[in-house]
């Protein structure tokens, strides 16, 4: 994934790109991870410092294309992974200097209007939504899911009110025929009691399934884990979001390890300090006016960032445990 694009300019947006590189400092040099590579915003801004280097890593195959570009051009500075971010643990960096860890958890352009992925409600065939290294797709949790299923997606994963509704008509349409992704969207459109004019009538819904489909909750609780995991003393952990269910968990992950004692008891005193983090900012950065002037996708982008406090591996979190319930609705792909 990787920052939001307007659709009228058609052009790539890195999404709080000075306000990141301000944050990182990358002309200290050292090993920065670009979680979300997508068309490569960040990582070829970091490459302009020559004392760095940069690992990316993508989900999406179509990836590979950029990356292989910037692995030509910088053969010793620049390595691409693809795979998703909650298997950073995966990844070999004992003497790498990890300096920075990026998540940009947006969308681009080019995958929003990529008819094979079918992530938009303005596309036309078959309902996929998979960024890549997927196990099911949409089409098959429209087509197979339970009413009471569909319905917790649409209510916890896009805050559809009328997501009761909307799961009802899903179930009796099946029947008749394979739901396809204007069959969704018509669907969507007879089952809302209230008219929204100023979104889409399909937009919390579709939101909610790619949720799902990509299993974003998780992905990012462990992303989160295990780049905190390979982050150095002093580096930073910065990620920007799109919408208030991902800003939730990654506030939460933050405050949680800068505020009360989060580092493992079993760790040598002379290793780690109270806290793991060191929460600069409590309220997330936004994007000024220019930048909403030359991009009004970026309105709803959010970037928080902290800074570890200790070179220490072990920790203590209680994310996966606080946002349970979500990853328990995501579980409901094991059966598809």
């Amino acid at each position: 994934m990787d920052a939001a694009i307007t659709p009228i300019m058609q052009k790539h947006y890195p999404v709080l790109l000075k306000e990141i590189i301000s944050i990182i400092s990358p002309q200290y040099g050292g090993t920065f991870i670009d979680c979300t590579f997508g068309q490569g915003g960040y990582t070829k801004k970091i490459l302009e410092f020559d004392k760095t280097k940069v690992i990316a890593l993508d989900r999406d195959p179509e990836s590979e294309k950029v990356a292989f570009k910037l692995e030509k051009k910088f053969e010793d500075r620049f390595k691409f992974k693809n795979t998703k971010f909650s298997q950073l643990k995966n990844l070999k960096l004992k003497n790498e200097n990890v300096r920075g860890v990026i998540f940009d958890l947006g969308y681009s352009y080019a995958q929003i209007k990529d008819p094979n992925k079918g992530l938009s409600f303005e596309s036309i065939g078959k309902l996929n939504m998979q960024l890549g290294l997927n196990s099911f797709s949409a089409e098959d949790a429209i087509n197979k899911l339970d009413q009471k299923e569909l319905e917790k997606i649409f209510k916890f994963f896009g805050d559809e009110k009328d997501g009761k509704y909307i799961a009802r008509n899903i179930i009796k349409e099946r029947i008749k025929k394979k739901i396809d992704t204007q069959g969704l969207v018509k669907i969507i459109d007879n089952s809302k009691r209230r008219k929204n004019f100023r979104i889409n009538n399909s937009t919390k819904t579709f939101q909610a399934l790619r949720i799902f489909v990509n299993k974003e909750i998780s992905e990012l609780i462990y992303g989160l884990i295990n780049a905190t995991k390979i982050l150095k003393k002093d580096g930073v952990l910065a990620v920007v979001t799109f919408h208030s269910l991902e800003d939730k968990i990654v506030k939460y992950f933050l405050k949680s390890l800068s505020e009360s004692k989060s580092v493992s008891r079993y760790a040598p005193l002379t290793e780690q300090s109270e806290t793991l983090f060191d929460l600069i900012k409590k309220k997330p950065i936004t994007p000024n006016d220019q930048e909403l002037n030359e991009n009004p996708s970026s309105r709803s982008a959010k970037l928080r960032y902290a800074i570890k406090k200790t070179d220490f591996f072990d920790f203590h979190t209680d994310i996966d445990n606080q946002f349970k319930n979500l990853i328990d609705i995501e579980n409901f792909g094991e059966k598809l």
